[in-house]
């Protein structure tokens, strides 16, 4: 796409506005005031019974010149509409993204020391608890009454069709208070040859969703609803009111199974521009949601987190004004902008399977600002709200962080152990702070602890011959991006 695209349209709009202020000069030339409407309308300038001529201040109001109002009004501002038109315009909405639930029917499971290893010694997710966290998160969502309910991908765990079904019907407690729930499917999603069940001290294949089953599933949470499809991949389009559209983008790759990184088709390209257009030649505001990411968001995992060639999309969402875009699948809270003073900006929320177990908070306005945050669910006060007994539970927020610290300790330690020259206590050493450094990057405050890492000691065995494995890098990373907190941006 050219980037000349958007210029060629305001160029069009302004030109109509010239139109039509010749055209209101030229009325009240000949003593005769019309509305707008009437001169594209060429209706008779005689009066009905009972009517009478606009104000004077009502033809000021036409002739304003200031062509680019975020939605443009049909009708001249009169007294009588001047109150109604402020509050229309003035309007503040309010999302909830929520994303990599990985949720796992508790049908698939027996809680055996087959499935304990897999989540000790997984990537931080807590399955053991993923469906009281989803349902403390689905109340919280009832009770803050926001606008929408995002959920961006990696619904379930890895793909059971069980586990579908099953969070599909936790969904509706959401729709039946009024929330619009709209969802995308992740990587992990659809025809994943992982989707397993865990029996004692075995994992047993699980039967998979095909993309045909998710959309069937989920056909109540965004599909049914929408106002166009691009019919090669599960994207869609959502009117969310008569202001804001969300393109809803399937990045994910799974024919003929799931792959790990993200891409956009050449068809889907063309669909996705069709409908940019559209929204603006509506004067709609165009919110754009992925699974993966838009941005290198992180120069370790760009390779399978960034969606491929995906500078084109950037490209595209920029020519047409959009502002910011959401995404998941990193696990890390983060965010980035595509310019350091100009460009769309990203927000990456981090998965509500893993500590902090959190979700994002969206305010977008009518003149094209937003404000994004993050929050933690809280587990604990809906244990006590449910009556539940488990101390996990009761006692979440002391349970979830060293949980995700021994996660992040065994994987270092783990990859240290295949390292010859190190002793014993410099593998504990070093993977406790590791587990330290990636707990905080993880929350996207790795900043706050930046300048005690680099005076550390066994941060310099980290650094020691730069050879002990990709973690090596990764530290270095971690270290090089810690510049500020990610849990917030203000857009203007």
């Amino acid at each position: 796409m050219k980037r000349t695209k958007k210029t060629w349209v305001w160029a069009k709009r302004i030109a109509l506005v010239l139109l039509m202020l010749a055209l209101c000069a030229c009325s009240k030339e000949t003593g005769t005031q019309k509305k707008p409407e009437e001169i594209s309308r060429e209706t008779s300038a005689q009066e009905t019974d009972g009517e009478k001529e606009k104000p004077e201040e009502s033809t000021k109001a036409s002739l304003n010149t200031d062509p680019i109002e975020p939605f443009p009004s049909q009708e001249p501002e009169t007294e009588e509409t001047s109150e109604t038109a402020e509050s229309d315009y003035n309007w503040e909405k309010k999302a909830i993204i929520g994303t990599d639930i990985h949720y796992l029917s508790r049908t698939l499971t027996d809680g055996d020391s087959g499935f304990q290893h897999m989540v000790e010694h997984g990537d931080g997710k807590v399955v053991t608890y993923i469906e009281q966290i989803t349902d403390a998160f689905l109340e919280e969502v009832i009770r803050q009454k926001p606008d929408m309910l995002i959920l961006s991908g990696d619904l379930t765990l890895d793909g059971e069709k069980k586990s579908h079904e099953e969070l599909a019907q936790k969904l509706y407690s959401v729709e039946d208070a009024g929330i619009p729930v709209l969802v995308i499917p992740g990587n992990h999603d659809i025809n994943n040859r992982h989707a397993a069940q865990y029996k004692g001290e075995e994992r047993f294949p699980a039967e998979f969703t095909t993309p045909e089953e998710f959309r069937e599933i989920y056909r109540d949470f965004g599909y049914d609803e929408a106002i166009s499809e691009d019919w090669t991949t599960l994207s869609y389009v959502y009117e969310a009111d008569e202001y804001n559209r969300l393109l809803m983008l399937d990045t994910c790759q799974y024919n003929p199974k799931a792959l790990v990184g993200g891409a956009i088709l050449t068809d889907t390209y063309e669909w996705i521009e069709m409908e940019l257009e559209d929204a603006w030649d509506n004067g709609m505001n165009v919110i754009p949601v992925a699974h993966h990411n838009l941005l290198d968001e992180s120069e370790i995992y760009v390779d399978d987190c960034t969606i491929e060639h995906g500078e084109q999309l950037m490209y595209i969402l920029e020519d047409w004004g959009v502002p910011f875009f959401l995404s998941g699948h990193l696990h890390v809270q983060h965010s980035k902008r595509s310019d350091d003073n100009f460009g769309i900006w990203e927000m990456v929320t981090s998965s509500l399977a893993t500590p902090a177990c959190q979700y994002g908070n969206l305010l977008f306005r009518d003149d094209g600002s937003f404000s994004y945050w993050t929050q933690s669910v809280d587990v604990e006060q809906w244990a006590k709200r449910h009556n539940r007994t488990e101390r996990d539970l009761l006692e979440f927020d002391d349970f979830k962080e060293p949980f995700l610290r021994r996660v992040f300790y065994n994987q270092s330690y783990d990859a240290l152990q295949k390292i010859s020259g190190l002793t014993e206590n410099q593998r504990k050493r070093m993977s406790e702070l590791y587990s330290e450094l990636n707990y905080h990057y993880y929350q996207g405050t790795a900043y706050q602890i930046r300048d005690v890492v680099l005076k550390d000691p066994d941060y310099q065995l980290w650094m020691g011959d730069g050879s002990f494995t990709v973690l090596t890098d990764y530290v270095q990373y971690i270290i090089s991006d810690a510049k500020r907190d990610y849990n917030r941006v203000e857009g203007d």
